[in-house]
């Protein structure tokens, strides 16, 4: 077998077979194993990922929450990590100081994770459940269109208006959740209709 190589390249060839030898012969062979026996694997390798859209304003920025626990097996999913989505794309990975900190609002002692109600008179909030709080809500605004909906002004137009109950949307939707969204408030007659991200 013929081989070409030049004087220039058989002296790097020379050089880097003696430098290999040299740091084999020194140890550093064994000390790239200790090395290497001691990394850890990386901490989200096991976890479930699941995409979301951020809950604070209408930015709408993507993020990524890391979870441990398989709920399949009855375990109890635990958020240990959220980070924000590269391929979104309204942020592409950045998150604001309020989405970085997401992990601590899910996680807090005192957030809320279910309705509360606090009756006329009373000093204390009671917990109910979501179907009672949207009964009640439900209850609410249809006794309050009956009894204050504008059907016509004083020309005997029809306007259909609802002008004692008032609407405020969440910010963090969709476009096509917020399309929907007006178009079921504008259909009761509501005219106070605004959106979280204007306040």
């Amino acid at each position: 077998m013929n081989i070409d190589l030049s004087r220039r390249g058989f002296l790097r060839l020379a050089g880097a077979g003696a430098a290999a030898t040299t740091l084999g012969a020194m140890g550093f062979g064994a000390a790239e194993a200790a090395v290497q026996a001691h990394v850890r694997d990386f901490k989200l390798a096991t976890t479930t990922e699941t995409r979301n859209i951020c809950t604070y304003c209408s930015v709408a920025c993507g993020i990524i929450l890391y979870s441990k626990g398989d709920i399949a097996a009855g375990e109890t999913a635990e958020l240990i990590h959220v980070e924000g989505d590269a391929d979104h794309p309204t942020n592409r990975g950045t998150l604001c100081p309020k989405g970085a900190a997401l992990k601590s609002f899910v996680k807090s002692e005192t957030r809320l994770t279910h309705p509360r109600y606090r009756a006329p008179g009373s000093d204390r909030w009671q917990e109910v459940s979501w179907d009672e709080a949207f009964d009640k809500i439900a209850r609410a605004l249809k006794d309050d269109r009956d009894a204050n909906l504008i059907e016509r002004n004083e020309q005997g137009v029809p306007v259909n208006r609802l002008t004692t109950t008032g609407f405020l949307a969440a910010s963090a939707t969709t476009n096509e959740t917020a399309w929907a969204t007006w178009k079921v408030v504008r259909s009761m007659g509501i005219v106070g209709f605004d959106n979280q991200a204007r306040v």
